[in-house]
């Protein structure tokens, strides 16, 4: 059990839905997806106006222009976060904000770059460092905070909230700023997904990403840009928007690369960590990790079946925002936030489900390459 209550007192995402909570709320409340096709592959974009967001932070400050989006997504996110929860920059909270992929489209510009010219410039190592995103982030805000930035693949933002869960625990903070951001529509990393044979066909139309459709018989991975941050707090706060009451995390043992084996071990001992710190024995809806691969989408379904004696409700947003890999995680976590709020579900519109009588405790899972997951229980 948690020693001290952990309140979430704010969550802020930069996602092809956009950058508002209300335009975000209204993209849940609707059955379309957010993806386009572009150089013959399906992806999914930020909106106009928060890529324009993005321009203007490069005017407003001359370094900026040379960091990678996963940066400066992070900083908008960033900004956006601790003005909902009324921090003071120049204060004493810790940052801790991952990537999977880190500075994709400069290191593969750099490379490139090395490769003609057989030399390198003279900003590409400070430039592609993963560290690079919570240290700018902690320049922008001017915190005095610890600044910690990680890769655990796709559960990385979900291994930022846990981080900052123990900061808060040990006391030597009392706020922290957790997330993750993911830039990586390049066309290396997508050919990546698609040498997996795990990405979706252009021939996928309705729904190209078909996450928690058991009966599918394609993979239908998209990847989608994103950032996202949270801050996390000591004690119930009036304010707050949800209180954290159980984490757990898990990895198995490496068969192969991708590791998640068909029984979703990982899930199993991730969910029964989280529970039994929540003192909980059941949870009202789950929002799966579910990225759209036939084996990865059942295995997460089969740990959610041995461990509840009843499936919860279940639901996902990789079928309308796509997978950002080391953001997916916060995304999830604002998609379980806004539902408590509105004590609504925002269904799968492809799947039939009876709808939960009341909505009072969400379990976000999350996993990655490696079989790392992470779960995280949110109650109003």
């Amino acid at each position: 059990m948690l020693q001290q209550s952990i309140s979430i007192t704010a969550i802020a995402t930069v996602s092809p839905l956009g950058s508002k909570r209300k335009e975000i709320l209204e993209a849940y409340k609707n059955t379309n997806h957010y993806f386009s096709v572009q150089d013959n592959d399906w992806m999914a974009t930020l909106p106009e106006d928060v890529l324009n967001d993005v321009e203007s932070l490069k005017l407003e400050n001359s370094k900026y222009k040379y960091l990678d989006n996963s940066v400066l997504f992070s900083i908008l996110s960033s900004r956006n976060a601790i003005k909902e929860a009324s921090w003071n920059t120049n204060a004493h909270f810790g940052v801790n904000i991952g990537s999977s992929r880190g500075a994709t489209a400069i290191f593969e510009m750099e490379h490139a770059y090395f490769l003609k010219h057989k030399k390198a410039q003279t900003l590409a190592s400070p430039t592609t460092t993963l560290g690079n995103i919570s240290s700018w982030v902690a320049h922008d805000l001017q915190t005095s905070g610890p600044d910690i930035s990680h890769s655990i693949t796709c559960s990385t933002a979900l291994h930022a909230v846990l981080n900052g869960v123990v900061w808060l625990q040990s006391g030597k903070c009392n706020q922290f700023l957790v997330g993750g951001s993911e830039a990586p529509l390049t066309a290396f990393t997508i050919a990546q997904m698609k040498a997996l044979k795990i990405y979706a066909k252009l021939e996928q139309q309705n729904y190209p990403c078909l996450a928690l459709d058991f009966e599918k018989t394609q993979n239908s991975m998209i990847l989608g840009e994103a950032a996202g941050s949270m801050c996390l707090e000591s004690g119930l706060k009036k304010h707050r928007l949800a209180q954290i009451t159980g984490v757990g995390f898990a990895t198995e043992v490496l068969t192969h690369h991708v590791s998640l084996s068909a029984d979703g071990d990982c899930f199993i001992k991730s969910m029964q960590m989280a529970l039994k710190e929540a003192e909980m024995e059941q949870v009202d809806i789950i929002v799966t990790h579910s990225a759209g691969t036939i084996k990865g989408d059942k295995a997460e379904l089969n740990a959610i079946q041995s461990v509840f004696k009843t499936t919860p409700y279940l639901t996902n947003n990789k079928w309308k925002i796509g997978h950002s890999l080391g953001a997916s995680g916060l995304l999830s976590l604002e998609m379980a936030i806004l539902m408590l709020q509105e004590n609504t579900v925002f269904p799968v519109p492809y799947i039939q489900q009876e709808k939960p009588k009341e909505i009072r405790s969400i379990l976000i899972n999350a996993v990655g390459f490696g079989g790392n997951a992470v779960s995280i229980i949110i109650k109003k």
